[in-house]
């Protein structure tokens, strides 16, 4: 029960890796703010466990995250552990988006993650030792084809990480960047019947041209980015600090 009494907050934590590492985390003992836009898919989360609690919040609108994240620390504290891990995919073909398309992935992706962690530290008095995470992507560290906006912004969460990792150098408080692969979540499940199409393949067909973006040629489970996610928020990652831990089967 290493994290008993500390306040962790979760953005998009009612699905996928955020709802794998909100679950851990309230296993270890931390009481578990869990943050989304559907309060039904965040409820029946809680329900699983007395130390998950559900805040609706969107990332994309700033007095909703900053609302949002001081009133989740009146009732449980400060936010000790930060992960920003609310996000989107969508992808398309460079030349055909829209100005809307792309601010829209910004929004969300880089700004949403800018308002959480500066929402998160204002919760903070200077002495207090906190973790802030970002789940990022290996298109945070490699171009990825057919998905522009969404490489930009993962380009951009790790800048965002290592700049405050300076920036806060001489407090107790570190900054880390998850870079997984392609994760066998709603987010890639959602992509096979248009893989069926397009390759004229079946089910498995469309998941092996998926998990080929892996070094292993296999999807992720969350439970992998979940326990790194655990790792950096341990004591002994104390040390750990702007890095970027990809998460993907082999080297990228």
């Amino acid at each position: 029960m290493e994290h008993t009494g500390k306040h962790a907050l979760v953005t998009g934590g009612g699905t996928g890796i955020g709802r794998g590492i909100a679950e851990a985390l309230a296993g270890a003992g931390a009481e578990v703010t869990i943050t989304g836009r559907r309060m039904d898919v965040l409820e029946e989360v809680a329900a699983t466990s007395p130390r998950l609690h559900p805040v609706q919040m969107d990332v994309a609108q700033e007095a909703s995250v900053r609302d949002g994240i001081a009133a989740a620390a009146a009732a449980r504290g400060p936010v000790q552990i930060c992960v920003a891990n609310a996000g989107i995919a969508e992808g398309g073909a460079f030349e055909r988006l829209s100005l809307a398309d792309w601010r829209r992935t910004m929004t969300i992706n880089l700004d949403g993650v800018f308002l959480t962690f500066q929402a998160a530290l204002a919760t903070l008095k200077a002495e207090t030792p906190a973790r802030m995470i970002v789940v990022s992507s290996i298109a945070g560290v490699r171009g990825l084809k057919g998905a522009i906006p969404y490489t930009a912004t993962k380009h951009g969460v790790i800048g965002l990480i290592r700049g405050l990792s300076e920036e806060y150098m001489r407090r107790p408080i570190t900054f880390n960047a998850l870079c997984p692969g392609y994760v066998d979540t709603d987010i890639v499940q959602n992509q096979i019947p248009g893989l069926m199409r397009r390759f004229d393949t079946d089910e498995a067909g469309a998941v092996a041209a998926i998990a080929k973006g892996n070094r292993h040629h296999r999807l992720l489970q969350v439970d992998e980015t979940t326990s790194a996610a655990m790792w950096l928020c341990s004591e002994g990652a104390r040390s750990i600090n702007g890095q970027t831990i990809q998460i993907s089967g082999g080297q990228v």
